[in-house]
């Protein structure tokens, strides 16, 4: 105990030195310093760090039909956000203990979109953003080797796929396929849960399993679905969720170090090939009517999915690399689930009603459901000095193609952007554009058809130490 305290006390002079990330970058100036870390020992190898992160975004939204904000209609908006806030605090207390804590907050704009507006159109608090997203602590079982580490609390360790536990500070794209984080704020804490795991790496095998106790629905802020023919997180019973994530590296092994999160882009730093498979599988998850109105159905939700990742350097000597992934994910959280979502949405008061779907307005589209979704990306890093001083470029492409059972059609939303990499992720600038689909409802069938397309447009700065 008296040894943590002496770390808190001396974090702040550390911290104000910079110190280096280990003993054979203390001869480094102050300008190349680049790590918040105070070491425990001579080595290196025993330290506590923290890291600060925070995404700015300005936002230009065609709306769907029938937005309102603030009251009046509106077709189209422009905000000023921040996506995401972090600190996270952690450290290798000694050769087998790993201390994890993450706090901030997300999509905080001028509606406060999460928790936002409620149902009737008043304000919520603007000041009550910010919370633990983790708070774990992990035992490494074998000394000095990396093949089983065994964990439990508040964490993002997941199955299904890495997107479903990214590195938000080290992404490509200006940000994640959501739809990965498949329970995100209906069953989980923004895709954390309360959990215990077991994770490693086995010569070329990365592997993580988790026993989650999932959060019921009705404590995610926001008002539960009504019990009706079509599927919603059931509002009575508890059971465990279950899940895993298997993935093999054909060259380089990825980082391991922190619980969970996955890399998007190692900028050419690593030669990395893997093929991944993860699930996600929960009994009585969700319910629906059955023949009668008075007939309750439970149904598990059963999700899997597939996919590969490429993150190499194509010329060492100038620095260019290429990033590429494709994935398959197939969902099932019973019959006719649909729900909406839109990041940090620009739209408030009550949502327009589209067969029974609330949170259609703003840029809000079919992105959570039964069916099958392919996401696939690709971006291609230039020459580390093409920009002399001022860092590089690194444009890319995304595309989800999603097929539900309620919606006809597929649901595709794609985005183009460019990254300035400033000071490669501790600096950059992204510009992102994305094209999405709106709907209306088929007065026959209940199901989903596409109208029309609308685009956003945003510029994040992002800053990371």
């Amino acid at each position: 105990m008296r040894k943590i305290v002496l770390i808190f006390c001396c974090l702040g002079s550390q911290f104000a030195h910079a110190q280096t990330t280990d003993s054979s970058t203390s001869a480094k100036s102050t300008s190349d310093k680049t790590e918040l870390k105070y070491n425990l020992n001579e080595s290196g190898s025993h330290f506590f760090k923290a890291t600060f992160l925070n995404q700015t975004w300005l936002r230009f939204n065609q709306s769907n039909p029938g937005t309102t904000v603030v009251g009046d209609p509106k077709d189209n908006t422009f905000d000023i956000g921040l996506r995401r806030t972090r600190i996270q605090l952690f450290g290798q207390l000694n050769d087998r203990v790993l201390l994890y804590f993450q706090f901030g907050m997300n999509n905080f704009n001028f509606l406060n979109a999460s928790p936002g507006f409620n149902t009737t159109g008043t304000i919520s608090n603007r000041k009550i953003q910010a919370f633990f997203h983790d708070a774990v602590a992990e035992y490494l079982v074998f000394k000095d080797k990396d093949y089983l580490k065994i964990g439990g609390g508040l964490t993002i360790v997941n199955g299904l796929s890495r997107f479903t536990q990214p590195g938000v500070s080290n992404i490509m794209s200006m940000d994640v396929p959501v739809f990965a984080q498949a329970t995100v704020d209906q069953t989980d804490e923004f895709a954390r849960k309360l959990s215990i795991y077991a994770r490693g790496q086995v010569g070329p095998f990365d592997y993580r399993v988790a026993i989650s106790d999932p959060f019921p629905i009705q404590t995610n802020g926001a008002a539960p679905p009504a019990l009706g023919p079509n599927a919603s997180f059931a509002l009575k019973g508890h059971t465990k969720q279950f899940q895993g994530m298997l993935l093999y590296s054909f060259f380089d092994k990825e980082s391991n170090q922190t619980p969970g999160y996955m890399t998007g882009t190692y900028l050419g730093k690593k030669k990395i090939l893997n093929l991944e498979a993860g699930l996600i599988s929960q009994k009585k998850a969700v319910w629906y009517t059955g023949a009668t109105a008075s007939d309750t159905v439970y149904h598990p939700m059963n999700l899997w999915s597939v996919a590969a990742f490429l993150d190499m350097p194509t010329n060492t000597a100038n620095g260019t690399a290429i990033n590429a992934y494709l994935g398959y994910f197939n969902l099932d959280y019973g019959r006719n689930y649909l729900r909406y979502n839109g990041l940090m949405n620009p739209a408030s008061g009550t949502t327009q009603a589209v067969g029974g779907l609330g949170g259609t307005q703003g840029n809000a589209f079919p992105m959570f459901g039964t069916g099958s979704v392919i996401y696939s990306q690709v971006g291609y890093l230039f020459r580390q000095n093409l920009l002399g001083g001022n860092g590089t470029l690194m444009p890319y492409a995304q595309a989800q193609i999603g097929t539900y059972d309620r919606v006809n059609g597929s649901v595709g939303v794609y985005n183009v952007g460019l990254n300035w990499l400033i000071r490669g992720h501790n600096s950059k600038i992204t510009l992102d554009y994305q094209n999405r689909p709106y709907y209306i409802a088929l007065p026959a069938t209940g199901k989903l058809e596409e109208q029309g397309r609308r685009g956003q447009l945003v510029l994040q700065y992002q800053v990371f130490i």
